[in-house]
């Protein structure tokens, strides 16, 4: 790889990093891209570079912050032993745990669903949306029979489903960790009474 590059991937990634923290912190509406311009020591010709606008930039910064989640989730899930209900509920807690972040409140929870539109939370098509992995976990689950055939799918709609109300649940609780206690609980419960034969 050149230097130059290079030296464009990291301008791209402060551009990015410092997306995240100013969007965390302010908000999409509150946020600028001169802000985001100040705080990365760039110029604009270098944001404009990158970037089409601030949806773009947003988007890139929600894609890292889903990104993140998902690699914690999926280690998580490949740390526990080798069933279907297992790998869910782990990799269930490692996203309820990332919901008590800042980060992944503001930009995940909060901005993510306004900025880039519903439309995007019903389908397949991002690498790093939770219901993939869930997918994957529920077709398993049907293969084993555990959940009726022809269900993994719609199981994995519904599912991604309840784990984005809890966050958002968690997000706004005003006693977060607790709330996440609770949730977890509840949402352990469900994962093994759905793979429970």
């Amino acid at each position: 790889m050149s230097r130059k590059v290079e030296q464009g991937d990291a301008t791209r990634q402060r551009l990015v990093d410092t997306a995240v923290a100013l969007f965390t912190e302010h908000g999409f509406a509150g946020t600028s891209t001169t802000a985001v311009v100040k705080a990365a020591g760039v110029t604009r010709g270098a944001l404009y570079h990158h970037f089409a606008d601030k949806e773009a930039l947003f988007e890139a910064a929600y894609q890292q912050v889903q990104r993140e989640v998902a690699d914690r989730c999926a280690a998580a899930a490949q740390a526990v032993a080798p069933t279907p209900k297992d790998r869910l509920c782990a990799g269930m807690a490692a996203y309820l745990d990332a919901c008590l972040e800042p980060h992944v409140q503001r930009v995940l929870l909060r901005e993510g669903p306004l900025v880039l539109g519903w439309e995007r939370s019903v389908t397949y098509d991002d690498p790093y949306c939770a219901r993939r992995p869930m997918r994957t976990g529920l077709r398993e689950a049907e293969r084993l029979g555990l959940v009726p055939a022809g269900r993994a799918d719609a199981l994995a709609h519904l599912l991604f489903g309840a784990a984005n109300q809890a966050g958002a649940a968690i997000a706004v609780a005003s006693d977060p960790a607790a709330a996440r206690a609770e949730i977890g609980a509840a949402m352990d419960d469900l994962i093994t009474r759905l793979l429970t034969p």
